[in-house]
């Protein structure tokens, strides 16, 4: 599919970050059962933005699809960007596109990138991956590698040959720890959670909802900032604070709108007229992060911890909604 034809569909699609760019598939493989990865560059050769480990972008699709995905590459190669897509039957159809439709030499479009899941300075990490999580871990990995902090990462999946990029991490011996759920059965999560609960080991985990809801569980009652997850898809939510409405003053436009139950802030405040970037409308991709001057917040997002809550500066208006009569936005 050409450039223009991808423009054309970008500028169709409403919700796409105006950073956007046509970038180039030049390569696609198959990484494991069910999970290929895709190389992008720009189509010039010119350098891509800089990113760090953590870090996703959005990847508009030429069928009109926008979809984030995590930087799973070298972030030391200014040129190519590297992410890897699990093959999901029961998805929304955009893996599905990139598996059987998406071709090399096709021109896909790009928001970012954004990082919701930085990987912060610590004397020792231990990361949880759970299938096509790796690919969010694969760069921190890398990073505590090339600066010789101590880690160790225990990797689960369904059977091995589902599990990606196992060639690239048996160079690094028994620091790597390979559970495959038909051999060993669910990763052992105390014997792991354990030790680092009294040390100033910090944790990363990306995976499937049920890991990551088991770990959170576990873990509840942890210092803030002890451990760190990327969802990938929405965290089920309890019922909205209020069903009233609720006003909302856009401080930088003098427009002030009323936000009704059936309806996001974030369609609201774009019916206004007031351009505000977003892509995935679920709350776990952080596109539309907006600061809040004032009221509070009623969070319903994927991204933000307890402690980001309650400070309560921004919020994800795709999603997330009032706690108070009115919300004052820096918009």
């Amino acid at each position: 599919m050409s450039e223009d034809v991808v423009s054309r569909a970008l500028l169709a699609h409403r919700s796409a970050p105006t950073t956007e760019s046509a970038l180039c598939v030049r390569s696609k493989d198959t990484v494991a059962d069910g999970v290929v990865t895709l190389g992008l560059s720009y189509s010039d050769g010119r350098r891509l933005p800089d990113w760090a480990p953590g870090a996703h972008i959005d990847v508009v699709l030429p069928n009109g699809l926008t979809r984030q995905y995590s930087l799973c590459g070298n972030r030391w190669d200014p040129y190519t960007y590297r992410i890897g897509v699990l093959r999901e039957r029961a998805g929304r159809g955009g893996s599905l596109f990139v598996h059987d439709a998406l071709s090399v030499g096709d021109a896909v479009g790009m928001g970012g990138p954004r990082n919701n899941f930085p990987l912060v300075p610590a004397p020792k990490y231990l990361f949880i991956a759970g299938g096509i999580g790796i690919t969010a871990l694969m760069p921190m990995i890398a990073q505590a590698e090339l600066t010789g902090i101590e880690w160790q990462l225990l990797y689960g999946g369904r059977t091995r040959a589902s599990m990606a990029f196992l060639d690239e991490l048996e160079a690094y011996g028994d620091k790597v720890v390979i559970v495959p759920q038909d051999e060993y059965g669910l990763l052992d999560l105390p014997s792991w959670l354990n030790p680092a609960a009294s040390t100033e080991t910090k944790v990363y985990v990306c995976g499937p909802a049920p890991l990551l809801d088991a770990v959170e569980k576990y873990c509840a009652g942890w210092p803030v900032g002890k451990f760190r997850m990327e969802r990938f898809v929405p965290k089920e939510q309890l019922a909205p604070v209020r069903t009233e409405p609720f006003d909302v003053e856009l401080a930088r436009s003098g427009v002030t709108v009323t936000v009704t139950p059936e309806r996001s802030v974030l369609d609201v405040v774009q019916q206004a007229g007031v351009n505000v970037l977003s892509s995935c409308r679920e709350g776990t991709c952080g596109t539309c992060e907006t600061t809040v001057l004032s009221g509070r917040p009623d969070h319903r997002d994927s991204i933000l911890d307890d402690d980001e809550r309650t400070v309560g500066n921004c919020m994800f208006i795709c999603v997330s909604r009032s706690c108070s009569d009115r919300l004052v936005l820096n918009l």
